[in-house]
């Protein structure tokens, strides 16, 4: 089985469980989603869960970060009733998070059967709008303590920098990816030059920041069988303007009037346009800072494969800017 994390078996998993009160009597490996382990579990009771294990160091703020990401989904379940918030069961001690070892942290979640969907997949203006009622909700939410502010600069900007220049890499896919970022090295850096641009117009705005989830597409929405939409990971949960989250549902501010609507905010373009920014920037960082160093053939670095090439070219077909 491939893209297993290395040096954590089910062995280890089971024994992470009973932290969190469950009784595993099947655990199965579930190769989905980019960056985390996920399996299946089914406890002797019969109940279904979800558990994922994940690297720290490939987070943006390591275990603290990923703590405090935890601790803000389960707290908007608990204390504001959240429903559509998919949030993650406390370990005996009362921890969202579990450390598991020297270098892994375990979550579990309850299972929730419906349909996911896929990070490009195009909604319908229905779908849509109901996901812009949940933003809107969760956006008017006191914020939880813990929430941690969402930090604007790019991610691994100093080391995208370093791989535009110098790429290196001796991997199955370093070459293919020197290749590409040589060639759009000038793009990549016109396009930072715009987010810093953009940046500073919405700093400039002085706007009060809400909870935002960060990465609300298709991909990390659960369509129940009642109809109910659910949010899944809250990884990347943070204090931001709106318009991280709204960037994601749509470019096309128009497309965004329900939230307009049930807030009564306006939607400021610039921010649109940043965040959209970040996001795209923010994953050619991810891709070569994976692709230009030691790695493997995985599921992962084949998604990292076409992630790298497909967002570059994008970057490279001109300004983002309104």
């Amino acid at each position: 089985m491939e893209d297993l994390p290395d040096g954590f078996g089910e062995a280890d998993l089971v024994a992470a469980l009973r932290e969190f009160g469950v009784a595993a009597e099947q655990v199965a490996y579930a190769p989905v989603g980019f960056g985390d382990y996920h399996w299946t579990v089914l406890d002797t009771g019969g109940r279904r869960w979800f558990a994922t294990v994940s690297d720290p160091a490939r987070k943006e703020h390591g275990l603290p970060g990923l703590r405090r990401a935890m601790e803000t989904a389960a707290v908007l379940r608990e204390r504001d009733g959240l429903e559509f918030v998919v949030a993650p069961v406390r370990s005996r001690g009362g921890d969202p998070v579990m450390a598991a070892g020297p270098r892994y942290a375990v979550t579990v979640f309850p299972w929730e059967a419906g349909m996911s969907g896929h990070f490009r997949q195009e909604q319908t203006p229905e779908e849509r709008d109901r996901l812009l009622a949940l933003l809107a909700d969760l956006h008017g939410r006191v914020p939880p303590e813990t929430t941690p502010v969402a930090v604007l600069d790019v991610p691994g900007r100093d080391r995208l920098v370093e791989s535009l220049a110098d790429p290196g890499g001796d991997g199955p896919f370093s070459a293919e990816a020197g290749v590409l970022l040589r060639k759009h090295a000038g793009a990549v850096l016109e396009r930072l030059a715009e987010f810093d641009k953009l940046a500073g117009r919405v700093r400039g705005r002085g706007d009060g920041l809400v909870v935002t989830h960060g990465e609300p597409h298709p991909g990390n929405l659960i369509r129940r069988d009642d109809g109910r939409l659910l949010l899944v990971d809250w990884d990347t949960v943070g204090l931001a303007v709106p318009e991280r989250d709204l960037a994601v549902v749509s470019p096309d501010p128009a497309a965004l009037d329900a939230y307009v609507r049930a807030t009564g905010r306006q939607v400021d373009v610039a921010a649109i346009a940043l965040y959209r920014l970040r996001w795209a920037l923010a994953d050619v960082a991810d891709f070569a800072v994976l692709l230009c160093g030691p790695h493997t053939r995985t599921p992962d670095t084949e998604t990292a494969r076409h992630g790298l090439a497909w967002t570059v070219e994008r970057l490279a077909e001109g300004p983002w800017s309104p």
